[in-house]
This record gives C-alpha cells, sequence and structure tokens, in this order.
C-alpha cells in the first residue's frame, strides 16, 4: 500500500484506496466463518462520483463492503484514524475522519466529502451514524442526502445484513459464523426529487428496511429501530 501510494498520482488517490479495500476483501475471503453474497447491479462507471449510503452493523462492515470493486473515501470516526496502523491506513488512503458531537468536526467532513467527490471518487456515509445496537435499523441523518442535493449528485443506496453477529460490538473478537448480504440498488438521481433531502432519506431508508426485512423472513417493523416495540 505504501509503495502504491508512492506512485498514487490520481488527486483521489484512487488506487491507493483500492489497495486497502483489497485488504479487507482479503480478511473475508479467507475467513472461513463467514460468507458474503452480493446481489444488485453495480454503476456502469465506478469512478462517477456518487453519495454512497449503507445501514451500519458493525466493524466488520467495512471489509463486507470491499467486496465491492470500486473505491470510495469512508467517513468513520476519528478514533479509528488514531489507532496503530489501522489509523495510518485509513489517512492514507484518503478516508475522512469525523468527531461525533464536535460541530467543528461535522462542518469539516462536508468539506471533505464534497472535495473527494469533485475528484471523481465515491464517499460512503453511513447515515445512522453509529453501529446498530440491537440488529435493527435506526433513524437516518439527512446530511448525506442534502449533500447529494446540493451537488446534484446521485444517491447510491446499499443494504447490508448479517454482519451484528460477526464483529459484536462489545469487542474485536469475530462472533460466530455469518452469511452476509449485500444489496446495490440502483442510483438516485438528485434531479429526481426536490426539497432539502428528507424526504430521500426517508425514501432510501424504506428501501434499505424492507431489503433487510425481506432477507430475514420478518415484518418491517420488526427491523425498523424507530419504532418503539411498546407501540408496535
Amino acid at each position: 500500500m505504501a509503495i502504491t501510494h508512492l506512485f498514487d498520482r490520481d488527486p483521489a488517490k484512487y488506487a491507493t484506496g483500492r489497495q486497502f479495500r483489497r485488504l479487507g476483501y482479503l480478511m473475508v475471503t479467507v475467513n472461513p466463518i463467514w460468507k458474503v453474497v452480493v446481489s444488485g447491479k453495480y454503476p456502469d462507471n465506478l469512478r462517477n462520483p456518487y453519495v454512497v449510503v449503507c445501514n451500519h452493523q458493525s466493524l466488520a462492515d467495512i471489509p463486507f463492503v470491499s467486496r465491492l470493486p470500486w473505491d470510495m473515501k469512508w467517513v468513520g470516526k476519528a478514533a479509528l484514524f488514531e489507532l496503530p496502523i489501522l489509523g495510518w491506513m485509513m489517512r492514507v488512503a484518503w478516508d475522512i475522519p469525523v468527531r461525533r458531537g464536535d460541530r467543528r468536526s461535522r462542518a469539516q467532513v462536508l468539506i471533505d466529502v464534497k472535495e473527494r467527490l469533485q475528484k471523481m471518487v465515491s464517499v460512503m456515509i453511513m447515515p445512522e451514524g453509529t453501529r446498530s445496537v440491537d440488529g435493527r435499523i435506526a433513524a437516518f441523518n439527512d446530511g448525506a442526502f442534502k449533500l447529494a442535493l446540493k451537488l446534484n449528485l446521485p444517491v447510491l443506496p446499499i443494504a447490508l445484513d448479517g454482519s451484528f453477529n460477526a464483529l459484536p460490538r462489545d469487542g474485536w473478537k469475530f462472533g460466530s459464523g455469518s452469511t452476509i448480504r449485500l444489496h446495490v440498488f440502483e442510483p438516485i438521481q438528485a434531479q429526481d426529487w426536490e426539497g432539502d433531502g428528507v424526504g430521500m432519506c426517508a425514501h432510501v431508508r424504506d428501501m434499505i428496511v424492507d431489503q433487510v426485512a425481506e432477507w430475514r423472513g420478518i415484518s418491517r417493523g420488526e427491523v425498523d429501530g424507530s419504532v418503539d416495540h411498546t407501540t408496535r
């Protein structure tokens, strides 16, 4: 990865990022307890910039999504960038740190995301903001959708399921064997939507909730983390 970075003249450090994602791909491939099933259709041009959004179940989501054959810069919590080796690789891959609860950091993230998109590379934003606490899908922040509308760029939704137990929230020890499913939806064009992004945000979340519910064979209410169990 260091050698690739040395010779990578792409302003988006695309080749360097791909090397980093391949490490995630390898991590998944050699693990006998994980099986990844990918469905949907990949974008026709992988260098078209998309605002990519996906639900978030565990830290293992990163290597699982890395099975997809293109680079995207990840918005991740700043603490990951401070870890030995991993943090260095994330910085070199030109991923984007954010400190939750820090308004200045969140403002800088928008600037950084815009810069990556303008250099023709997609950016992954997990609009739940943090990992699921119970396997259900929490409410989405609409910031990614507002940005997509502002820049007139398409949103590429991805649904993910099966990773919650693969790497449990309370540690770094691998969990039980899992089948992880990824579904890549058709891009949603910004020009097809009006308003401030709230409607697009709700629409995309509904798509992801419905897909996960279908995979699990349960009602969408059992997947929707914004629904109160006592009133459902």
